[in-house]
């Protein structure tokens, strides 16, 4: 098989199946050869494994799967890329490619379908558009899958894996410590893609928790909770949650002290605990 890796194949593959980058997608192909090998190995790409891969370039990080799991099953939304891909990976009996928006996939009936017997794993190197969406999808739909290991931009990755309670988390940060234990793996500098982009990218791992945490009475207020109190990152909890989610301030401060907190506290300030009591105490006496 030949170095997908290297600019002069990938550029006489681009010619071959007159492809061009689209920018509507954020098309970015690695060239550094020592990422893909990487994400593989510790994303759980090995035996007994079968891998879901998101988004698939010219097929550099799915090869490197394919070589270690026993079966992977590729999601690409762009149709240009499956002729390439058919070109690529025509070595490997081990892969599925499937050309559909992963947003739009019932990943349920897929993991059904394809990997009977096995254990589950999503590895991917995601446009930087469709990071938290992806992410979100992965974690809200509780699917039967031990890990999510992917290729993110650097500064989004750092809040994905914040710990709670500090300056740098997010909505999205409440939503992966809630689901699973977060890991920045390794670093990836701009120059190891074609084209390369205005900034660094480092490789994630999820790994899903076989018990959320206890005491949240209403999840999905939980998560909106969650949303408004982030939606605003400079205001207090109470001017977020009161604005974004059209509640009476008075009531929000009622119910910032009834769980224990000041008034004054900042959504970043929060443990898990303490948003999972905030959110409980809020709608118990919202009525919402």
């Amino acid at each position: 098989m030949e170095n997908l890796t290297d600019i002069n194949v990938i550029k006489a593959l681009m010619k071959k199946h007159g492809f061009e980058f689209s920018k509507s997608l954020g098309q970015n192909f690695l060239i550094n050869p020592s990422v893909c090998p990487k994400i593989a190995e510790q994303g759980n790409a090995k035996s007994s494994f079968g891998i879901i891969e998101i988004g698939t370039g010219i097929g550099v990080l799915t090869a490197e799967l394919a070589k270690r799991a026993d079966k992977v099953v590729a999601i690409e939304i762009d149709n240009r890329l499956i002729p390439i891909l058919e070109d690529t990976l025509s070595d490997f009996e081990n892969v599925k490619i499937i050309n559909t928006d992963i947003l739009k996939t019932d990943l349920s009936k897929i993991i059904d379908e394809n990997f009977k017997g096995l254990d589950v794993a999503v590895c991917a190197n995601l446009p930087y558009y469709i990071t938290s969406p992806v992410i979100m999808k992965l974690l809200e739909s509780r699917l039967r899958i031990k890990s999510v290991t992917v290729m993110v931009q650097k500064e989004a990755g750092k809040r994905l894996c914040a710990e709670m309670g500090t300056r740098d988390m997010g909505a999205v940060t409440v939503a992966v410590n809630y689901f699973s234990e977060p890991k920045i793996l390794f670093n990836v500098s701009r120059g190891s893609f074609m084209p390369s982009p205005n900034v660094d990218s480092c490789v994630v791992r999820f790994d899903l928790k076989e018990e959320t945490p206890k005491g949240v009475e209403d999840e999905k207020f939980f998560f909106k909770v969650a949303r408004g109190a982030f939606s605003q990152r400079r205001k207090t909890l109470a001017n977020s949650v009161s604005s974004s989610m059209g509640i009476d301030k008075e009531l929000v401060i009622n119910a910032i002290e009834n769980a224990g907190l000041l008034p004054t506290v900042r959504p970043e300030q929060l443990s898990m605990e303490e948003l999972i009591n905030f959110s409980n105490t809020l709608k118990s006496i919202s009525n919402l």
